[in-house]
């Protein structure tokens, strides 16, 4: 087993056993965040991980950075025996997707499953949106997901049928709208991946996990979204990591083309 971080430095191992897939899954910068809980349940799941973070996206929220995260994160995954390296990847530059499809194929080989749980998400409404912000949120959350699914699609050499495309999105548009229209046009761009790359036997679904408080939920939020919940909780990382399991899975192929609500009937 092998486990890499990026230092812009050639990191091969001896590669990974021939029956454990690999999927790269973006936005695994902090433990507590929904793409660490979705890599380590893929890697529970017999999957290898190659996966990216961007340290001065969280530097520059509330949270901060976690350091270290991505050693922790990149140890817990060991621990289920997946190989694993960590990319530093900044999405908001075009030319990120095919670098970093390029370092996970040179460090551990082909990708079987796409799951992109990157987002840029900062709160502004209509009227004190700026024009950069704006574009940042498009940048990060349709383009580089447009991007990197061209990439998969282009370079997909796996078993047909086995692919796996898995976006994750909101619908929290109001007081919010860069990030809402943005993760809209990502829902766009996924559910047409299902067909354009259905001659590749790859599937493509976009996932909407609701409120998951990963740190960022003032206390009056988090009581109102308890409130609207008919389970009476949050969602959590693993909440939306199981379904992504499922959705990698054989069993999950049948399922494609999909926005799946995966919130608690959130009212």
């Amino acid at each position: 087993m092998t486990t890499n971080t990026d230092h812009d430095q050639p990191a091969h191992g001896p590669g990974s056993p021939a029956d454990r897939p690999l999927a790269l899954i973006t936005g695994v910068g902090r433990t507590v965040g929904i793409g660490a809980g979705i890599a380590r349940r893929l890697a529970a799941s017999g999957w290898d991980i190659a996966f990216t973070y961007w340290t001065p996206y969280d530097n520059r929220m509330s949270w901060g950075s976690e350091p270290g995260a991505t050693e922790v994160i990149s140890r817990s995954l060991a621990e289920h025996g997946a190989s694993t390296t960590a990319i530093e990847a900044d999405l908001a530059d075009p030319d990120t997707p095919a670098r970093v499809f390029d370092k996970v194929e040179q460090r551990m080989g082909s990708v079987t499953a796409l799951v992109m749980s990157h987002c840029e998400s900062v709160d502004s409404g209509l009227l004190d949106t700026t024009v950069e912000s704006f574009d940042r949120h498009f940048a990060v959350n349709a383009r580089a997901t447009w991007l990197l699914i061209r990439e998969f699609g282009r370079r997909f050499a796996a078993e047909r049928g086995t692919g796996r495309i898995v976006s994750l999105t909101s619908d929290h548009t109001v007081g919010n709208l860069p990030y809402g229209a943005s993760k809209g046009a990502l829902d766009r761009i996924t559910l047409a991946a299902a067909h354009e790359l259905a001659h590749l036997g790859v599937t493509a679904n976009a996932i909407n996990p609701g409120p998951v408080d990963t740190g960022w939920m003032p206390e009056e939020v988090r009581e109102h979204c308890v409130r609207s919940t008919p389970l009476g909780r949050l969602g959590t990382p693993q909440d939306t990591a199981h379904l992504v399991d499922f959705l990698c899975s054989r069993e999950g192929e049948w399922i494609n083309g999909q926005l799946l609500m995966s919130n608690g009937g959130l009212a």
